[in-house]
């Protein structure tokens, strides 16, 4: 699954971390620090190779990052 202007998030739902990569310019290493010092949500285990995110948790973080630049 691409994303090439805008990537669909789901109101509800897993988001596995390919597509949260193309909607937060971080790079999965720095995403994993974020994700262990509690700057990004922590990942849901859908299976012992399978690891998500809710939906929900990844909207919460764009709307605080799209706040905070509102506020500079």
């Amino acid at each position: 699954m691409t994303c090439k202007n805008r990537c669909y998030i789901p109101e509800i739902g897993y988001i596995r971390l390919p597509i949260i990569l193309q909607v937060i310019p971080v790079g999965k290493s720095t995403w994993w620090a974020g994700v262990k010092a509690g700057r990004f949500p922590q990942p849901v285990k859908l299976g012992p190779r399978i690891t998500a995110w809710r939906a929900e948790d990844i909207t919460a973080l764009i709307n605080k990052f799209n706040q905070e630049q509102g506020e500079m």
